[in-house]
């Protein structure tokens, strides 16, 4: 009997351990990836999280999709807030000062206002040039089209950036999808 007790004990021991090995090593592998999607981000650029809920935002505008829209605005307010500006050079942390109140507050009026795609339309158009403005001198670590609209607003035009060479046209939506041209490309 002592021995059937003393088996059991061991085998529940063995068994625990191996469990718990088990689970240190997923830890350690996501704890791995973890590092390595931050690591990627920080290496594309310090604006990345910005301009990944800027992209969101334009192509759901590109949709008619004026709830993506708002749930990008909603991020991209996040991303403002929790940007790092510890990662700039002192000339595009000014730029970043410059434009941060301004288009953290378009970001949030389009956050705010689904089921009004016009009114959103009009904040996205402030908030891209303040956007340009920051890639121009912090750079996108990735390659952008900075594209422009000639017929939005009764032909007075707006620009947007895009990470597409293609057209697809936020101002306009799917009434001209291919509306618009390349202005300038920024890397």
């Amino acid at each position: 009997m002592r021995t059937l007790i003393f088996s059991a004990a061991i085998s529940t021991l063995f068994f625990v351990a191996c469990n718990s090995n088990s689970n240190k090593q997923e830890t350690s592998s996501t704890t791995a990836k973890n590092t390595e999607m931050k690591t990627d981000e920080t290496a594309k650029g310090p604006v990345q999280g910005i301009l990944a809920g800027y992209l969101d935002m334009k192509n759901a505008l590109a949709k008619d999709d004026d709830k993506g829209a708002a749930d990008a605005g909603k991020e991209l307010v996040k991303a403002f807030d929790n940007f790092d500006k510890t990662t700039l050079t002192a000339e595009q942390a000014k730029m970043f000062d410059d434009i941060q109140t301004d288009a953290r507050e378009h970001a949030e009026h389009i956050g705010a206002n689904a089921g009004n795609i016009a009114h959103q339309r009009e904040h996205f158009e402030t908030l891209s040039k303040d956007l340009y403005d920051f890639v121009k001198v912090a750079g996108a670590g990735e390659k952008l089209y900075y594209t422009n609209c000639p017929m939005y607003n009764n032909n007075k035009g707006a620009n947007w950036l895009s990470e597409t060479k293609e057209i697809h046209n936020p101002y306009l939506g799917k009434s001209m999808q291919t509306c618009g041209s390349v202005k300038e490309e920024l890397n």
